[in-house]
């Protein structure tokens, strides 16, 4: 839907441009205000965004940097497939299918087409994380090894036609969740999203008239990919690469490589990933929607990263996935941990071109979600089956300019949360008794990595417990002289038995008064570590980011 380009007022324009995207923070916020499961209320594990009529994005909100322009791509995808037709008034349609969406079929993307006076204007569009999609283990499956195991796979289908609820699918989802409840209510908490996101939509178009904030998106693009462009033509052309290698699939213990070559000419910049690892056994693939998503992530870590994603933002961006490859995979692949090469890549970007940008790059963060699953019975309330799943934070890298943060959740997850020590006691059958910054993980130098963290769960009645911890091969590395920071550490103490140590498993059983320890690495150093200066070094000590022996012999402060 072409139209010819104009000018607005540029304070026009301003107020349009925070508008749309104070329309995506209220639709975010009616999401997690709304929904029945705390992985999204508490953990926020959940984007919006709301695009115009070509699918084009207005505003998005903060939430996971890993879905940047991943529902607009949804969108323009759908059209491709039915047709632009395909959106009718009053629909509301679902997709999680990974080859389509590219993430794991927890996470379910919303579309909702917002009319006005019979005409398609926009789309208030969101995803959120599902609890349970059937999956043949409870929350999702750490060893699948095909995406029939992950759960319920939905191309394209609309549940509410016409502003009509189609019941018989509502109620194949219900029954196919091992919380149906949950699941309808968290859908319909995305629905609210929509609604609210239509709602201020049509408001605004009331005030300034369709032409109007019409002009004043096109304004918008234009200006975002006029900056970026001037971003990438600053960078001398030339061939950048990187590489890397995940752990393991999960199934095998071979390493999984990751392998990326980066061009600049001109204004225009093209990651490409040939040579990574062809699709795995194991469910570290993705589709490759999510695969460009991720790139944006990375390409907006350093390129022109304070004005907010619009229609005109990644223009300049290319991504070249191999078919068939982790980024690309094709069914059946499985695809549950799909973010784990996502958030190497990420790092990556940032390393390759680290000698060209040095007053923009940081050294590698911890690198992955860190994520434990408790599932069982919760005798506490009648043996109601309960299934949680947390995410870890811990050390991002330091740069030219400081040092690192400590425990921040990982690069694709932005504003997820952990949950708080009191509402995971409340709901599950799990004590946590300690939690806090792990000293001496983050990486040495002049500016110092950040540090991961520590978390102690006792367990207070019989439970299973999937994990999937990532990047103890290959640390969190440092630039320009800095040191890596550690590894990540899982240790399991049933009673009665000796402790063992593990990253990846799935459904383990686990007794009552089972203890599980866990520590996320830290962020990679940046500069020689005896540029440290001593006031830093002795504010760290004072604060318990680092030990006394590390201060001498790392830093060579007497204390």
């Amino acid at each position: 839907m072409a139209r010819q380009q104009k000018h607005t007022n540029p304070i026009t324009t301003e107020i349009i441009r925070n508008a749309f995207n104070s329309i995506a923070e209220d639709m975010n916020a009616a999401l997690i205000r709304s929904a029945y499961t705390p992985i999204i209320y508490e953990g926020k594990d959940c984007a919006v965004a709301l695009l115009d009529a070509d699918g084009e994005v207005l505003g998005q909100s903060l939430g996971l940097p890993l879905f940047l322009g991943n529902l607009s791509l949804c969108v323009q995808i759908v059209a491709d497939m039915h047709g632009w037709d395909f959106y009718q008034e009053g629909d509301v349609i679902i997709l999680n299918d990974s080859y389509i969406a590219g993430t794991h079929l927890n996470d379910m993307t919303v579309i909702m087409p917002i009319f006005r006076n019979g005409e398609r204007v926009g789309f208030a569009t969101s995803r959120a994380h599902w609890l349970d999609v059937g999956a043949k283990d409870a929350g999702a499956p750490t060893d699948a090894h095909e995406i029939y195991q992950e759960g319920m796979r939905w191309s394209p289908t609309k549940v509410y036609e016409g502003g009509k609820p189609r019941q018989d699918i509502l109620t194949f989802l219900k029954n196919n969740s091992r919380f149906g409840d949950a699941l309808l209510g968290d859908l319909h908490a995305q629905i609210a999203a929509g609604k609210t996101g239509e709602k201020r939509f049509s408001a605004l178009i009331e005030r300034f008239g369709m032409a109007t904030v019409d002009e004043a998106r096109i304004d918008i693009f234009r200006q975002s990919e006029e900056m970026e462009r001037e971003c990438v033509a600053d960078i001398p052309d030339g061939a950048y690469t990187a590489e890397g290698a995940l752990d393991n699939d999960g199934l095998s213990d071979e390493p999984v490589p990751v392998k990326l070559s980066i061009t600049v000419k001109g204004d225009a910049m093209t990651m490409d990933l040939a040579g990574s690892s062809p699709q795995t056994r194991g469910g570290v693939n993705c589709g490759e929607t999510q695969t460009i998503s991720a790139a944006r992530v990375a390409f907006k870590l350093l390129i022109n990263p304070e004005r907010p994603v619009d229609g005109g933002t990644f223009k300049t961006l290319t991504v070249k996935s191999p078919a068939g490859s982790i980024f690309a995979a094709q069914e059946p692949a499985a695809c549950s941990w799909y973010f784990s090469s996502l958030g190497l890549l990420i790092d990556l970007v940032v390393k390759a071109l680290s000698p060209v940008m040095p007053e923009k790059a940081a050294g590698a963060h911890y690198g992955d979600s860190m994520v434990i699953i408790l599932s069982g019975y919760d005798k506490r309330k009648n043996d109601e089956l309960f299934v949680s799943v947390e995410a870890n934070n811990g050390g991002w890298g330091a740069w030219s300019d400081g040092d690192g943060q400590d425990c921040l959740i990982n690069n694709v997850n932005g504003s997820f949360r952990d949950y708080p020590i009191e509402v995971f006691e409340h709901r599950y059958p799990v004590r946590i008794n300690r939690y806090g910054i792990l000293p001496d993980s983050g990486g040495a130098g002049q500016h110092r990595g950040g540090n991961g963290s520590y978390r102690e769960y006792e367990l207070l009645n019989d439970a299973n417990m999937s994990l999937w911890f990532e990047r103890s091969r290959t640390t969190a590395w440092g630039l320009a002289g800095g040191k890596p920071g550690t590894a990540p550490v899982v240790r399991i103490t049933q009673p009665e038995l000796e402790p063992e140590e593990m990253f990846k498993t799935n459904a383990k059983s686990l007794k009552a008064g089972t203890i599980i320890y866990t520590q996320t690495g830290g962020g990679g150093g940046h500069g020689d570590p005896s540029k440290r200066s001593d006031t830093n070094v002795l504010s760290d000590l004072k604060n318990h980011y680092i030990s006394e022996e590390t201060a001498r012999s790392v830093y060579g402060v007497n204390v």
